[in-house]
Order: structure tokens, then C-alpha cells, then sequence
């Protein structure tokens, strides 16, 4: 799959997640098979470029180009100066968030929150289109509500104003995460459509990308939530769709290797705050195996970077001892 001139390796995607995927993060799913990765939404209030939490989002260093920056606004103007902004500074594609259906972003009508007026899509879209000389892509939602779905009038829209490629999460945005993704939407868009689609929403499994790519006609998919605490998803999905057979689970010690290799790259991104916003990941990573959820308990009350890395071997190095490969919980998993 192409995104402009961009050929991507393969067409199973990260998804851009705000607090998640970050560049340690983005790196490492790319390493274990991703095509492509989107940055967190960064906002486009240029009073907020110089902020710590917005500089470290747009910090790209050592990424492995296409650099993809998620951007997210309600003003065209605005929106239009942080993409040729993020350009200037490396960003090869530019992505405008219309999906996050978070209240605090749909609050300040930004997100999925644009959905609600089709008028401002397009503002926001020529806009940004004519800003920059680089491929614009969407992500966005099945509409704001089941009773106002409006996906394919906005996907003709954005082919119309010159988007590259879409990406749609089939829920809408008062749907949030609860529910089934609409594929039958997904496949709507893509008919009414020439450009590249990406069908997102519930793919956890390699057997579920396989369906959702076959039921969709969708040129790619894109993983989120069922890639925390298991990168190597992406791996594993691309060797089913080229192979029709299963990778092994992973080997402890990988996993051991992976996690404290994520640690060091998000120790270093993060400083001295990165043991408390890599907790989340460890979590992820050993909630549903056997003895997590008791490890993950005292993995809370660990503050220091060294300590919280050493806990995390040491939990491994037991697994490893009882195991060759990862073993999960029953009542978890």
C-alpha cells in the first residue's frame, strides 16, 4: 500500500493512541512487523509547541521514515500553520484527527466532535491539504451518532479536497469503544471511494484482520488496544495473511528482552518520570499471565526507574523457569 509516494512494507498498522504511542512505543511495533505508525495527537494551538508534553510528542528522532504527525484542531488556519509547522520540522505525512471520541477533545469541538458539521470538514480539510506539499490523511468515525452516520459523504469530501488516504474506525462517537465496529460502513466508504481506505476497529487477532480485510475490501488494517502489552501482534498478523499459518507464541526470554529493551528506550525518552508512564505497559504486558496480576499489584507501589526495571526481569526470569513460552491465566487471557 502506497500513502502518496510512500510504499509501506506491509499493510497491517499501529494506531495513533494518545499516551500510548509514543516514539519508544512506535519504534518497537515497527521492529516487530507494524507498516506504519502515526504520531500521538499533538495540538494545534501553536501557544502549545514549546510545551514539554508537545514537544515530546513531535520528537521523531531515529524513527524509521514515512514520519507520520496526528494532528488535531477546530481551525482551519490554525490547523493549516501546525502542519506546515510539523513539515519544517520532518514530518513527511500529515493526519488530522476526527476520530478521538474522548469528551475533553469533543468538548472543545475538536475529534470526532467535527463529524457534527460537514461545513467545517471541509474548511479544515482544503485547508490543511493546501498548506503542505506532503500526502494529508484522515482518521475519523462513522459519524457522531447510530442516528447521524455520515462517513461516506465525508470520504468523498476528503477525496474531493485532495486526502491521500482515509482511515475509519467503524464506531461512531457516541458509540466510544462499546459495541461492534460497523465493517459493513467500512465497505461502504471504500466503494464510494478511489483512494486507499484502512479499516480499524477490533482487530485483535490475526484471523480478525483477515476477515475484516476480506469483508471491507479495505486496503489495510490497523491494530490499537489489542497491541498494548503484545507488539509482536503485528508480526504475527502479517505472517497469516502471507502464510495462512501461525507464528508460535513468543519465548519468554523475547518477551523479557522486548519489555526491558522498551523500558531503556522509554527511560531515556521519558527521564526521571518514565517509571510512572511506563507502568501502564508493564501492566499490559504480564496482567493476564500467570502470577500478573499479583506482580502487577506490587508493580504500583515501585517508583524508581532501576527498581521498576529489575522487578520486571526478575518477574520474567521466574516465568522463564517454568516455561519456555509465555503461559497466561485462564480466567485473564
Amino acid at each position: 500500500m502506497n500513502i502518496g509516494p510512500y510504499e509501506l512494507p506491509n499493510n497491517v498498522f499501529v494506531a495513533p493512541m494518545a499516551g500510548v504511542t509514543d516514539r519508544p512505543y512506535r519504534r518497537l511495533c515497527k521492529s516487530l512487523g507494524a507498516g506504519y505508525a502515526v504520531s500521538e495527537m499533538a495540538a494545534s494551538n501553536p501557544q502549545l509547541w514549546a510545551s514539554e508534553k508537545t514537544s515530546r510528542r513531535l520528537n521523531h528522532d531515529g524513527e524509521n521514515a514515512p514520519v507520520a504527525v496526528q494532528l488535531a484542531g477546530a481551525d482551519p488556519r490554525m490547523l493549516a500553520e501546525a502542519a506546515r509547522y510539523n513539515v519544517d520540522r520532518g514530518a513527511l505525512i500529515i493526519d488530522i484527527n476526527m476520530g478521538c471520541p474522548a469528551k475533553k477533545v469533543c468538548n472543545v469541538a475538536c475529534g470526532s466532535a467535527l463529524l457534527k458539521d460537514v461545513a467545517m470538514v471541509a474548511r479544515i480539510l482544503d485547508a490543511v491539504v493546501k498548506a503542505v506539499q506532503v500526502p494529508v490523511t484522515l482518521k475519523f468515525r462513522t459519524g457522531w451518532d447510530l442516528s447521524n452516520r455520515n462517513a461516506v459523504e465525508v470520504a468523498r469530501l476528503a477525496e474531493a479536497s485532495g486526502i491521500a488516504a482515509l482511515t475509519l474506525h467503524g464506531r461512531t462517537r457516541a458509540c466510544g469503544y462499546v459495541g461492534g465496529a460497523e465493517y459493513e460502513t467500512i465497505r461502504a466508504v471504500k466503494q464510494a471511494v478511489r483512494i486507499p481506505v484502512v479499516a480499524n476497529g477490533d482487530i485483535d487477532s490475526p484471523e480478525k484482520a483477515r476477515f475484516v480485510l476480506t469483508e471491507t475490501g479495505a486496503d489495510a488494517v490497523m491494530i490499537g488496544r489489542a497491541a498494548q502489552g503484545r507488539p509482536w501482534i503485528f508480526r504475527e498478523v502479517t505472517h497469516f495473511l502471507a502464510t495462512g499459518a501461525h507464528l508460535p507464541p513468543p519465548l519468554v526470554a523475547e518477551v523479557r528482552s522486548l519489555l526491558l529493551d522498551h523500558l531503556n528506550d522509554h527511560y531515556h525518552f521519558y527521564g526521571d518520570a518514565g517509571a510512572r508512564t511506563a507502568r501502564k505497559h508493564i501492566i499490559w504486558y504480564t496482567k493476564a499471565l500467570v502470577g500478573g496480576r499479583q506482580f502487577c499489584e506490587r508493580m504500583n507501589t515501585i517508583d524508581g526507574c532501576a527498581d521498576q526495571a529489575q522487578a520486571v526481569d526478575q518477574f520474567f526470569a521466574e516465568i522463564g523457569e517454568r516455561s519456555e513460552r509465555l503461559v497466561y491465566s485462564p480466567t485473564l487471557h
